[in-house]
């Protein structure tokens, strides 16, 4: 990690990385002593790249912990390496830290990441570190491996493929509802799935997967960006969508929040029929649930169809950045 501007901040920046993050570093990032990490990789390996940023008040609410922002912060990354059936290496984290954060607040923050990086077998490599008097900004770049030429993209999707997604579907998105008082979420289940999402890393996405992707900004917009990346048409069966009890209890109004409202990170991908057996028997085996939601057909675009086979009309089809 790199000075951009030394914090006046309880000793500088310095000795805020070696209090708050020289721990955390792994193999690779030379004790963040140095101008970069050093990463070997074996031949017959690619490295995947792949950086999420996360806002104060756009991301995460102001009075979330610590520690899930943090554990949310890297899981979201993993979700990417998830999506491309690629093993994490390590990390790289940048932060833009405004003076209201204490060094109390980083200490709750680094502990997240102490618990995740055990959870999930990764490390920091490095990053930065600068003040400012904006929201607090938090970047991470996620660096993974695959054997080469096995990642699953999103551009491999075959007419006649079953559609699937792990997990439930919309448990994030009622879960930001719930913190901002707009429904009951009496056990919290809801708020959990929000805050710290389950990044699918120990799913074999690549060993059937023709083409896969992670569920960000809603299923019907992502499904969009992957029928579109594989040129074909994408039918979802909405009554197939899987979800949790929570989420039904919350009522069928609710339903088009949990179609389009984003945070999911469960993957979405498309296999041909014959695996069938092998995706529940992997599902099984990594206690990942796999649901079969829909077909890839001739056409583009994506269409969500009700009980009647009709198509349902959405107000909106995911979040939007912009």
């Amino acid at each position: 990690m790199t000075d951009q501007n030394r914090s006046e901040m309880s000793g500088g920046e310095f000795d805020f990385i070696d209090r708050f993050f020289r721990p955390l570093a792994g193999e690779g990032a030379l004790a963040l002593g140095d101008d970069a990490a050093l990463i070997d990789l074996a031949e017959d390996r690619e490295l995947i790249l792949s950086t999420d940023t996360l806002v104060e008040a756009v991301h995460f609410l102001p009075d979330d912990p610590a520690e899930t922002i943090s554990r949310k912060l890297l899981r979201v990354s993993l979700s990417d390496c998830a999506a491309m059936g690629a093993r994490p290496r390590g990390y790289l984290m940048n932060i833009s830290r405004p003076a209201a954060f204490d060094d109390q607040w980083f200490a709750s923050f680094s502990a997240g990441l102490v618990q995740d990086q055990a959870i999930f077998d990764v490390h920091l490599l490095g990053g930065d570190t600068t003040s400012t008097r904006g929201p607090l900004v938090l970047s991470l770049t996620i660096l993974g491996e695959v054997p080469r030429g096995k990642a699953v993209r999103r551009g491999g999707a075959r007419l006649g493929d079953v559609l699937w997604v792990t997990g439930t579907i919309g448990d994030a998105a009622l879960g930001l509802q719930a913190l901002l008082g707009e429904l009951p979420d009496p056990d919290g289940y809801l708020a959990g799935r929000y805050r710290i999402p389950q990044p699918r890393t120990g799913f074999p996405l690549g060993d059937f997967a023709h083409a896969g992707m992670d569920i960000s900004d809603g299923l019907v917009q992502d499904a969009g960006h992957l029928a579109r990346q594989s040129g074909v048409h994408l039918e979802i069966d909405a009554a197939a969508v899987p979800r949790s009890p929570q989420a039904r209890a919350a009522g069928e109004a609710w339903f088009e929040t949990c179609l389009t409202g984003g945070d999911d990170y469960e993957l979405l991908f498309a296999a041909d029929e014959s695996q069938t057996h092998a995706i529940m028997s992997a599902a099984r085996q990594a206690a990942v649930p796999a649901t079969r939601i829909g077909r890839v057909t001739l056409g583009s675009g994506v269409a969500v169809l009700d009980g009647e086979g009709k198509e349902m009309r959405l107000s909106r089809t995911g979040w939007q950045h912009f």
